[in-house]
């Protein structure tokens, strides 16, 4: 499969790393582009990242992974919001030159909050795609990010695990119901924050993968008749 690095100019004279995963000339192409921001605490590199665009991929969807500024700098703390979303910003920015009919973005815990943040901004987008929201601090019942969620238009597909410390169900499930028909929830059950099972699931790692890029699969084929950007 087609996978190109690259580097992504930002707006303040700097660059991140990327990877463009693209279907090959003779694979079917969905026209869906889809943007993946890290975690916290990983980098573009995190296996469940590079194992979601893989197999993306394989499905017609071009895929861009990238690294927010700190990780190119090797250091361990975020930087603050509007550094994370200006170099979003950059990566949406470089996925639109492969012109796709549809962009979404999201991604795992914070790039994924990153990606709502630019949403609810009305940065244009037909979709988000969540791995692991971070709904709450870890271990904690409050205080809830989602005050932000309710101004966003688009289409929102959550994939949580049962056994995530920073989102329980419980609490979510509350404010999927306020956002109404434009949410959508699939649990992994026995999921933690990285949606990985314990070993005593009885499942393998590549049956939950199938399972999420199944889900995806399917929301982004709804969302298929969506207004193109």
């Amino acid at each position: 499969m087609p996978e190109r690095a690259l580097s992504i100019p930002t707006s303040d004279g700097g660059a991140v790393s990327g990877v463009i995963h693209a279907p090959s000339s003779r694979a079917r192409r969905s026209g869906v582009a889809v943007v993946l921001g890290h975690g916290a605490g990983g980098d573009m590199h995190a296996p469940l990242l590079v194992d979601v665009a893989r197999g993306l991929v394989d499905r017609g969807h071009t895929v861009l992974r990238f690294n927010f500024p700190y990780k190119e700098l090797g250091r361990k703390a975020p930087d603050r919001p509007e550094k994370l979303e200006m170099a979003y910003e950059a990566a949406i920015a470089r996925l639109r030159k492969e012109k796709p009919e549809r962009l979404v973005i999201g991604g795992k815990s914070m790039g994924g909050r990153i990606a709502s943040l630019l949403a609810a901004r009305a940065v244009p987008c037909d979709g988000l795609v969540f791995l692991g929201y971070p709904l709450h601090p870890a271990g904690k019942r409050a205080p809830l990010r989602d005050e932000h969620l309710s101004a966003i238009k688009a289409p929102l597909l959550f994939l949580q695990g049962t056994r995530d410390p920073l989102c329980q169900l419980d609490l979510l499930r509350p404010v999927l119901k306020r956002l109404g028909r434009r949410a959508r929830l699939h649990v992994v059950e026995g999921g933690d924050h990285s949606l990985e099972l314990l070993k005593s699931a009885g499942r393998t790692g590549e049956s939950v993968l199938a399972e999420i890029l199944a889900a995806i699969d399917a929301w982004l084929a709804k969302q298929a008749s969506g207004k193109k950007r």
